[in-house]
Formats: structure tokens, sequence, C-alpha cells
């Protein structure tokens, strides 16, 4: 029979149900068959429920039963009975309860299925974006997938409530330099132009601000044909958030009111207010990278005034040619093995340095891979420096700054994956500001833009800009969790002459700036507000929520790491008559 109705989902009913007639639709998630009783947890989006056939009171249903396979879809109707003594499961909702079968109707089959949903053991990604559909029924993607949606609603209401307006932005747009190449879309009906996807809605956002929309969000698909990696996608999601009569503190409380709602809403995790705040210098003096991970401590200190006149050439001779000398301290590590000291010097060389000096601070002394060449004094201010206790080890790099800043903040990050210094649900927020607003290209020889042309400098160094423009800063800001950058930001410019002053210093000339945004500085001069904003990354937010380490993992239907997608198969070829419409010949 066709059953009419499901009356509960697969991880509904509860020991208050026993004695109800119901029906339940859902996938066979196992079989098991014991002593003539034939058990099978049902399942769905909302859990899963046991089920039972009787052989003794229902024969004919009980012999149907006998068909049944993993991932057949049925249907199921009978009677919430408790479950027998001693085999009630804690671990299931459901876990009291079972259905005495009375109907079964087979709704589809299944063959042998390329992926085992029921089982923990991944398959390998290809295999799991090919039957994409059958990896989503995983406990793991159906909890991933389950939790972005849950995000996205606890946004929506969050900014709903402080004035924030939904509004939708184009998709098929003109192409504009924003740090990535675009994905273009021919255009049929003008032979020869295209239009780009947006690599997000920037422009549009602020002509939303020049139009009176004071308080803008979308949660906006992103197209960037850029190189791919863990957390990044051809095409991917952000929130997109713009405010007008605003200075950036305005901004930074509302992007930090957003995220605790997420996290407090979501995993019912209080995150701690205000966020800390560095300075783009600060960061990379510090932690080598305009991203830290704040989990952990590990952060540089600058050693030059206590090497400055040391007997070590490879000391002295870096401070002379204007290099710099700084270490790390990693807490407890003093007990490792010489090899593996060994192995942390030439895992640094492999990162591009010359050497990796350690120092390990025992009870009454130090064990040291270049000891003859440290006095009482450096030991006693290394001491001072680091705060040490007994067991603790301390790493030294000297050479030029950009060097030792780099391999450090490579370094910090591959020590806690060394260590195992990280565990799930401890999220760490941080805000790095003050940015410079340009940077300089050495392989084309020209200035670009460090975030994207339309951020403001701050107001005290618009003045270089005529000057020095490399030495102007940004009033811009990156929100990074867990040393993770999930969004970017900042102030807008607002003013037509400070706009067009900044297309110059980059070498667009005044009609490229025309024809690529005429329309955005004509707006300008229409009483553009001060307005500023910011863009959480949607995946990444939930990667890192749902503790996964991609966002193919938290996206239903990703691309893989070439930007193929094995589902679809796309991209693909298309007919001669297709591009005989779009006036294009192929030359490949």
């Amino acid at each position: 029979m066709i059953f009419k109705k499901r009356t509960h989902t697969c991880g509904e009913l509860r020991a208050s149900d026993i004695g109800k007639e119901v029906t339940l639709m859902g996938w066979v998630h196992r079989r098991r068959d014991l002593g003539g009783l034939i058990f099978i947890d049902l399942r769905d989006r909302e859990g899963i429920t046991q089920v039972v056939f009787n052989p003794e009171k229902y024969k004919e249903i009980h012999e149907k039963a006998g068909e049944l396979k993993n991932e057949y879809v049925i249907a199921v109707g009978g009677q919430v009975s408790p479950r027998p003594d001693g085999i009630v499961n804690p671990k299931l909702s459901t876990g009291e309860i079972e259905v005495l079968v009375k109907d079964l109707d087979i709704l589809n089959t299944c063959p042998t299925p390329p992926i085992t949903v029921s089982s923990e053991v991944r398959p390998d990604e290809i295999t799991r974006l090919k039957y994409r559909y059958l990896d989503l029924r995983t406990g793991r993607m159906q909890s991933n997938i389950k939790l972005r949606a849950n995000i996205t609603k606890a946004t929506r209401d969050y900014l709903a409530e402080n004035g924030f307006l939904e509004i939708e932005t184009p998709i098929l747009i003109n192409s504009t330099p924003e740090g990535a190449r675009d994905y273009l879309v021919p255009s049929r009906l003008y032979p020869g132009k295209f239009y780009a996807l947006p690599q997000s809605p920037q422009i549009f956002k602020q002509l939303l601000m020049v139009s009176g929309f004071d308080r803008y969000y979308q949660i906006a698909r992103c197209f960037r044909d850029e190189d791919q990696r863990a957390d990044r996608q051809p095409e991917f999601t952000q929130i997109d958030i713009e405010m007008s009569f605003v200075e950036r503190d305005d901004v930074l409380d509302m992007a930090e009111g957003l995220m605790t709602r997420i996290f407090k809403d979501v995993l019912n995790i209080d995150i701690p207010r205000p966020f800390p705040r560095l300075s783009h210098e600060q960061a990379i003096s510090r932690y080598g990278i305009d991203k830290p991970d704040i989990r952990y401590d590990m952060k540089m200190e600058d050693l030059g005034e206590i090497f400055k006149d040391s007997a070590f050439k490879a000391f002295s001779e870096t401070i002379t040619s204007g290099g710099i000398i700084k270490g790390i301290k990693v807490e407890g590590y003093g007990g490792a093995s010489r090899k593996k000291l060994d192995d942390l010097n030439e895992k640094a060389k492999e990162m591009g340095a010359k050497a990796l000096f350690w120092i390990v601070f025992t009870e009454d002394n130090i064990k040291s891979s270049i000891k003859k060449f440290l006095r009482p004094e450096d030991i006693e201010n290394l001491k001072k420096k680091f705060s040490v206790s007994p067991n603790d080890l301390v790493l030294i790099l000297a050479d030029k700054k950009e060097i030792v800043h780099r391999i450090f903040g490579e370094f910090r990050i591959f020590l806690t994956e060394e260590l195992g210094l990280i565990k799930y649900g401890d999220f760490k927020f941080l805000w790095v500001i003050d940015f410079p607003l340009f940077t300089y290209n050495k392989e084309e020889d020209r200035i670009d833009a460090e975030h994207h042309a339309f951020t403001s400098p701050l107001p005290e160094d618009i003045e270089f800009l005529d000057t020095d423009p490399l030495k102007v800063r940004a009033s811009s800001y990156d929100l990074v969790l867990n040393g993770v950058e999930l969004g970017s930001g900042s102030i807008r410019i607002h003013r037509r002459d400070i706009q067009e002053k900044v297309f110059k210093i980059m070498g667009l000339t005044m009609e490229e700036a025309d024809v690529k945004f005429g329309f955005l500085l004509r707006a300008l001069e229409y009483g553009s507000p001060p307005h500023g904003g910011i863009a959480p990354g949607l995946d990444r937010l939930v990667m890192l929520m749902a503790g996964e380490k991609t966002i193919r993992d938290v996206i239903a239907f990703p691309k893989t790491q070439t930007a193929f997608c094995p589902l679809t198969g796309a991209p693909v070829t298309v007919s001669e008559k297709q591009l005989g419409e779009l006036k294009i010949k192929l030359d490949v």
C-alpha cells in the first residue's frame, strides 16, 4: 500500500508517544536480523528510529522486509512500543522506543552504493563529490549543512533586528579589478562583449549607500578565478554588510555583535567582547603574519639589543647588515630529543632560513646549539625577555626582517600542528587594522591597492597621497578567527576627488577610470554619504564552527581544488551552434 502521509520524522518519537499509530518514511540506514526478528534503523534528516518486523505478528510484512537493503527508501506504518529492558539506546534521541511495523511500502530500491552512508570511514574526495547526493546523506554532512542554515538564520535575524534591509545586487556586471581574475560571460546580444561575475558586490553596495538605503546586507554569491586552496572556491558566499554615516568603530561594533549572536544562537557559546585589536604592523612584528592565530602565544620577541654586541658572527653580522634577530618561546618543549631539535632546524631551512638556533632552559642551566657563544648576561636577559620556566624551549632566527617574519609566521602554525596545541571548541577573534592602503607590485612595476581601490585612507594620512603613497594607511580592517581571515572591510571613499586620486596612483588614466567606474564616480558627486562595511565569509565561518579543515565540507555542491565538478562534469565543451550564436571561435 502507499501511505497517505508521514505522521512523524525519524528523530521525533519519544517514550511519551508509546501506543500511538504512526507512519514514518526514510532510508534504510542499517539492517539486523536477530532470531527471526528484522530490525531496521530508519533514517531521515532529523534522526534515526528503530523499526521492527515480527514474523509471529505480521508474517507477510516480515517476508517483504527480507528484500530490504541499505539505502532503500521505505514507508512503514505501525505502533510505537517501548524497547525491551536492556536495549535502550541512550545515544539516540529515539532510543527508548521502537516501531512495531504493520505495513511496509518499498518506495524505491538502491544498488550497492559507492559511499556507505552509515560508515564513519570516508572515501576519497573525488568519489564523495561525484556521488555528492549520497555523501550529503551522511551524518557529518547533514550536520554541517544544518549548521550552515542555522548560521544564516541567526545572521538574518540579527541584521533585521538592527535595521538592515536585505537587497540583492546583479550577478552579471562589468569587469572590475578586485585582486583576482574575473569569470567572464559572453553576450549574445552584444557580440564580442562580456559580462563579468562579481568578485564581490562592492560597487553596488556603495551605490545603495548613495541611494539612501543606509543599512544593507546580502548573503551574497561571489566568484573569483584564482588558485584554489582549503578555504577558497570558484564560487563562495559572504555576509555582505554596508552602513552609512559611520566610522570604523561603528562597523567593528556591529560585526562583533553579529559574531557573538551567531555563536550564542547556534553553538550556545559566549564570545567575549570587545575583540582584541592589532595594527597590521604589530601583527607582522609579533606573529609574522597578518592573520595570526591567538589561541596560543608564541609571540616573536626582538633580541637585537641582547645580541648586538655578541661574539657570535651570525648575530653580530646580521645586526650590522640591517637585519633583525627574533625568537619565540615554546613552553614545555625542552624535553624534546636532540634529533627532534635538529629536525626543527631542517624544517626552518626548508622554509628559507639559514639556520634555526635553539636554547633549552633547565632548572639551573641551559642546553643549546650555540651555548659556547652565550654570555651569562645573555642568558639572564633571555630569561627575563621570555619569562622562561624550566623545560621551556626558545627558538631564534637571525636574517632580513621579511625573512624572519615570514618563517616564524609559518613556523608557529607548523609547531601548533606538531605539538597538538589546538583543540576544537576554542574560538578566538581578532581585529587587524591600519593596513597599508597600497602595495608595490614588483613584477609589473606599479602600485596596487592592498585590499581594493575603494578603501578610504586614514584621515591623518591623506596628505601622503601626493608625496608618499606607500606610506598611507587604510581605514580598513580584517576580522580574523583562529588564524583564518574571516572577512575584510573598510570605510569607503565617498568623495570623487579622492577616488580619482587613488585611481591615478594605481596607474589608471581618467579615460580608463571613466570606462570602468564612470557610473561610480558620477554617483559620488551626487551627495554620497560617508559609509563603510565588512563582508565575513560564510563558508569559512561554517568551516571553523563545524571543526572542518576545508570549506568544501560545508558547501552542498562544491568544486574540487582544481575547480572541477565531478558530479556534473563542469566545465564542459559546448556545441558549435552555441559558440556561433556568441560569435566565438576557440583557439585551444
